[in-house]
């Protein structure tokens, strides 16, 4: 009752929605994610109470991610790691003329996503920060190697080995730049601007936006292959869509959340396991997933919404951040002299509540804020294409410059870009790459203190329940495509 009556009174009210307002506005921009509106608000946010000066912060995390899915379902731009999986089927709906239904969906599934995670956070708070201190640097290298399989799921029947191929690719780009455990620069040939590693924005926008708009240009229609469908009706679901995403919907909100309350794991983790658990189970009579199938956008998209609600689990009990703009909402507690813990929702329960009950209030005005825009938003696809890809490319190059200020990386954008149409070409799927890329950082650090703690006794895997259950769930996902395709091979020789 304490923070509902602080979230509740008429100013913050107003930070809230002016927090969730401008932190949707700067996430629809390609290259600007939550990090970004965050950093631009923080001065702001000290001339501001304690509590309204996070719950605005707050806002602005969710709004991003909340407004993150736009570019990515009508540019195929994803310039946060949170949202790529977006990208694999709300891009195709909005090109094949529902750009409406795909935002809808994406609008509906963000916020049932964060409305459940939530509810999670105010009844298991205390008991999911001991849960994730439970999980020790052998469960989050597993846990990085059951997203590393999902590789299996992303791939289409008998393109196993090339996406396979492309996970290592990004594994092994992953390890440009500074060794983190000896201070050693590695793969950078001399070069200080390679120091830092590859950053994720470019080759997002090199193997996503750039190959699109390029695929675009090359082709002669000058508009989408559908007329495309604007207007409240294009927001309305059918029974068959709802019935279709509503449990997808539902097991992707459950593990956003608990993947979120990891330290280090995040709403990308969350998203491409979410999208992974959908597409290995495909559906009979139903588009096919990475084509505009409903459930292939509306999992990843309520399980990264969860997953930002679940976040606030290790910051506020544990005081420890579980992504970068989780650190800097940790660095803003800091500045205001709160220290984060286990006894923050005891001896300041006014800030501890107040920012979860901001987070029911927060959905609810993004759910509103963003159906009436939906049809005006759509209407970037009625611009012909001849217009529309140079548009992409300007706003992919401005995303990537505007970031770092370094032209190298435009050269390096370029060089990406070629690359990966090349490897389109010859039919190599981008997901698995960008996958590799983003795990590849914590996959290593994970492995390396691993092996410092088993010291090489293999009964030290042995003892951790955790880690053999994820073991065998990944087993699991990398038997089961080749079991599949047994049991058809079979079905189709009993037929003949």
């Amino acid at each position: 009752m304490i923070g509902a009556g602080t979230a509740f009174s008429g100013f913050n009210l107003l930070l809230i929605a002016a927090g969730c307002l401008s932190g949707m506005l700067i996430g629809m921009l390609p290259g600007l994610g939550p990090i970004s509106a965050i950093a631009l608000l923080i001065p702001v946010s000290y001339a501001l109470a304690p509590e309204s000066g996070i719950m605005m912060l707050a806002g602005v995390y969710y709004g991003a991610i909340f407004g993150g899915s736009t570019s990515s379902i009508l540019l195929n731009a994803p310039g946060v790691a949170g949202t790529v999986a977006t990208a694999f089927d709300g891009y195709p709906m909005a090109r094949e003329g529902r750009p409406g239904k795909a935002l809808a969906i994406a609008a509906y599934a963000s916020f049932i996503g964060g409305t459940v995670g939530v509810m999670l956070l105010m009844v298991l708070a205390p008991q999911l920060a001991e849960f994730a201190l439970a999980f020790q640097s052998p469960e989050y290298f597993m846990l990085m190697v059951l997203g590393l399989s999902l590789v299996f799921a992303f791939a289409e029947e008998g393109d196993h080995l090339k996406a396979l191929a492309m996970v290592l690719l990004g594994l092994s780009l992953a390890t440009v730049g500074t060794d983190r455990a000896s201070g050693l620069p590695r793969f950078t040939f001399g070069s200080m601007e390679l120091m830092d590693g590859i950053s994720f924005l470019v080759l997002a926008m090199g193997t996503f936006a750039m190959t699109e708009a390029v695929y675009m240009a090359a082709k002669a229609r000058s508009q989408i292959e559908r007329g495309p469908s604007f207007g409240l009706r294009s927001l309305a679901l059918g029974r068959a869509t709802t019935s279709t995403m509503a449990p997808a919907v539902g097991r992707g909100s459950i593990l956003g959340f608990f993947v979120g309350t990891l330290p280090g794991a995040g709403a990308t983790m969350a998203s491409f396991l979410a999208y992974g658990l959908e597409k290995t189970f495909p559906k009979p009579s139903e588009t096919p997933m990475g084509r505009g199938n409903a459930r292939g956008l509306a999992a990843p998209e309520a399980a990264n919404n969860a997953a930002c609600t679940g976040s606030f689990v290790p910051l506020l009990t544990l005081g420890i951040p579980g992504s970068g703009t989780t650190a800097i909402l940790l660095g803003a507690l800091i500045a205001y002299g709160i220290q984060p813990g286990p006894q923050l929702y005891i001896e300041m329960p006014s800030l501890f509540w107040s920012v979860v009950i901001s987070m029911y209030i927060g959905n609810l005005i993004l759910l509103f804020l963003n159906l009436p825009l939906i049809p005006y938003i759509a209407r970037i696809l009625i611009i012909p294409r001849s217009l529309l890809a140079p548009l992409i490319l300007m706003f992919s190059v401005a995303g990537v410059y505007l970031v770092s200020f370094n032209s190298t990386d435009l050269f390096m954008l370029a060089g990406i870009t070629v690359s990966a149409l090349i490897l389109r070409w010859g039919g190599y799927p981008m997901a698995p790459l960008l996958l590799g890329f983003i795990l590849g950082g914590l996959l290593e650090d994970n492995l390396r203190r691993t092996l410092m703690l088993s010291d090489g006794e293999l009964n030290f895997f042995l003892e951790r329940p955790a880690f053999i259950t994820l073991a065998v769930i990944t087993l699991l996902i990398i038997l089961l495509p080749m079991v599949r395709g047994l049991l058809s091979r079979a079905s189709g020789t009993n037929a003949q």
